[in-house]
């Protein structure tokens, strides 16, 4: 970060702040998810909440936003006790939250959805063409007029629902936004749409608090910063006043290591674990060939919907109607189903995008989540062996550091981070041979993050196979061995050893001619 001497003309000061918060705690049983937190935010300014998975932040917006209560201490806005029992309460007095996992109706209109909390209404009726002016001007207002208001929900990509839910949090007229990882799910273009947005909003002297992991984003858009680690506040600083390795020791408490693990040298690559030829779908996907060798971590890139979702949907059987060949050591298969493709004879896995809604049943508890894909490992014709099934499954969670109260808690009760475990702990239950992941580290704080990269070369290192689809060009430098760039549907480059850098990602992403790179960035298919 910059601007080291911005800390005085930034820093909230007592007189500033029109919502506080002062000796907060909130208890969930024996769990403490805040305790004795004081914090404020001033209007006309954009703060950053920063720490890892479970220190607190998801809580601390949901109480400032209504949709729980605090077990001690009091909200203050505009220097008079509040109490929120609701979020139509915190919305009244102007406090709009965006969370991570979207609040959008699926099976409603991009309108219906916007306009949900007030619609429009005449002679005692919703004014539909009034509705539909309102979507179309926040719509515009958020860059966005290539989304019909009359399309449904869930016909939308997940980056352009995210832009919805943005636009609907603006329609409530807020004083105060929070938004929690709003741009985890964007493109790079509706990044920078979101930016300015909020640029604006602070101009007009809006108070917004933002939660992210990314820290270049905080670099870019924060006036002042807090971080918060196991439902402490820590510090209250100005942009600028530490550096990025000093915010991250804040936020998890201790020194800050090399993030990503070393890579193997290899002579020679390993022998092809998964083999895709000429592999087609509709008009989505366009005579993909690769492979992915057994101890091998194989990137997949390009801009955000060329395909890479499609391509490991199909690859775990999801798909009707897809041409072309695919080779599981070494042999012919037909991936029909998903059940055929998480089988012992196939052994794939898939890591889904969005883990609330594809990865997880969340009133269930822990326990049952994390057994889900293996359960028939555990039963004998009507009767589950529960002693070895038990056994196996707290082994997963002492092995993936799984941060529960109970595991036979609703896994809805833990952090994002922490949810994101369980579903990699119910796929590595299956001993799959082959593992899918799709933008795993959405949303995950830095240290869960490195915990997961540790995770997959470990897994590597034992033999798996792993292709892995991520927005983050660093997970693609870091982690991978090899990266293949996808580009309307097509696989366009295979990057290898020092040729897998942002530069070449970025030009490949654009289908662009790379220069000097005959050796190790070849066109798709090219042998190396």
């Amino acid at each position: 970060m910059t601007d080291p001497q911005a800390s005085s003309r930034n820093a909230v000061h007592p007189g500033s702040a029109f919502w506080r918060m002062q000796g907060i705690g909130k208890r969930y049983g024996g769990v403490v998810a805040l305790e004795d937190v004081d914090f404020a935010c001033a209007p006309g300014a954009i703060h950053a909440i920063l720490g890892e998975n479970g220190a607190g932040k998801s809580t601390l917006i949901k109480i400032a936003a209504g949709v729980v209560q605090p077990s001690a201490g009091k909200l203050v806005l505009d220097g008079a006790e509040v109490t929120f029992a609701t979020p139509q309460a915190a919305n009244s007095q102007g406090t709009v939250c965006i969370f991570q996992e979207l609040s959008l109706m699926p099976d409603l209109s991009v309108a219906d959805n916007i306009c949900m909390a007030e619609p429009p209404c005449r002679w005692g009726l919703i004014d539909h063409r009034e509705q539909r002016r309102r979507a179309e001007a926040l719509l515009s207002r958020v860059g966005c007029e290539d989304v019909h208001p009359l399309e449904l929900v869930k016909n939308l990509p997940l980056s352009r629902r995210q832009m919805v839910e943005i636009a609907k949090a603006l329609g409530r007229n807020p004083r105060m936004l929070i938004l929690d990882e709003a741009t985890s799910a964007l493109t790079a273009a509706d990044v920078e749409k979101v930016y300015e947005i909020l640029r604006d909003l602070r101009r007009q002297g809006m108070a917004i608090l933002y939660i992210s992991h990314r820290m270049h984003e905080i670099e870019e858009l924060a006036d002042t910063c807090s971080v918060f680690r196991n439902g402490r506040h820590i510090e209250t600083f100005a942009k600028g006043a530490r550096s990025d390795n000093e915010i991250v020791q804040l936020m998890i408490g201790r020194e800050y290591t090399q993030i990503y693990p070393a890579k193997p040298v290899r002579e020679t690559r390993p022998v092809p674990e998964l083999e895709v030829s000429k592999l087609s779908w509709s008009n989505r996907l366009s005579e993909i060939s690769l492979s992915v060798g057994k101890g091998e971590i194989v990137g997949l890139g390009g801009l955000d919907g060329q395909g890479q979702r499609e391509l490991l949907l199909a690859l775990f059987g999801v798909l009707r109607g897809v041409s072309g060949e695919v080779k599981i050591d070494g042999n012919k298969v037909r991936l029909s189903s998903p059940r055929f493709a998480k089988s012992d004879e196939i052994g794939v896995a898939l890591i889904p995008e969005d883990r609330k809604s594809e990865g997880l049943l969340l009133p269930m508890s822990v326990r049952d989540n994390i057994s889900m894909a293996s359960i028939g490992r555990f039963t004998r014709g009507i009767f589950i062996d529960r002693q070895r099934q038990n056994a196996e499954i707290d082994e997963m969670a002492r092995r993936l550091s799984i941060k529960v109260g109970d595991i036979d808690d609703p896994v809805a009760t833990l952090s994002g981070g922490n949810q994101q475990k369980v579903v990699i702990a119910k796929w590595l239950m299956t001993d799959a041979r082959i593992v899918l992941l799709n933008d795993p580290t959405r949303g995950i704080d830095v240290g869960t993050k490195q915990e997961i990269y540790q995770l997959l070369r470990d897994l590597a290192d034992a033999g798996t196979a792993i292709l892995l689809y991520t927005t983050d060009y660093d997970e693609l430098i870091g982690c991978c061995d090899r990266v293949s760039i996808m580009y309307d549907g097509r696989i366009v480059r295979e990057l290898t050893g020092d040729a897998i850098n942002e530069e070449n990602i970025v030009a490949s992403a654009l289908n662009l001619t790379l220069d000097g790179q005959a050796e190790t960035a070849k066109p798709a298919g090219e042998p190396l």
